[in-house]
């Protein structure tokens, strides 16, 4: 993807004040989001996720429409490894009615131009589960290699789940 494209959309860290709009786009994603991930969805969880996301080993962005504001999704940064490693893990989810409309893979852009440029990371893995094809098609879109395959990797909704692992080098990247 160009750099001198125009995109439609930006990034930003999230803020108490979103939490109205995060809550209400997450409530009206519940769909899209079951089996695969589950956003804070209460007042409660949220500001954990707001003070996680503020730690130093951790990175939360709003995906966000340049012209209207509106929440297009979220991609975190998370789990980062300073030192030999240089490294993250990546979670992400797009809110309805902008998935599957490319906004979350120019928000992907921007997170990873910011990971590699501003943080100087030198990795990110995204693991995810292998049906979530929708999942696989961003990373797929955004170069990111599949390296392998986690049994019973992470707990998600409750259930160890198997996962996909793939990455992308910040050399992959330029």
């Amino acid at each position: 993807m160009k750099e001198t494209m125009n995109l439609r959309v930006k990034i930003r860290p999230p803020t108490r004040g979103d939490g109205s709009a995060f809550l209400a786009a997450v409530h009206r994603s519940r769909a899209a989001h079951h089996p695969w991930v589950s956003p804070p969805d209460s007042t409660g969880a949220f500001g954990i996720y707001l003070k996680r996301i503020s730690s130093d080993s951790h990175r939360g962005f709003l995906v966000v429409l340049r012209d209207t504001g509106d929440l297009v999704g979220v991609i975190n940064l998370n789990n980062l490894i300073r030192g030999g490693l240089q490294s993250a893990f990546l979670g992400y989810y797009g809110f309805s009615p902008y998935l599957g409309t490319g906004l979350m893979r120019e928000g992907m852009f921007l997170v990873l131009k910011h990971a590699f440029s501003t943080l100087k990371l030198h990795r990110l893995e995204a693991n995810i589960q292998p049906g979530n094809s929708s999942s696989i098609a961003l990373v797929r879109k955004c170069c990111f290699v599949r390296e392998g395959f986690s049994r019973r990797y992470l707990k998600i909704c409750g259930r160890w789940k198997d996962h996909e692992r793939w990455a992308i080098l910040a050399e992959d990247f330029k």
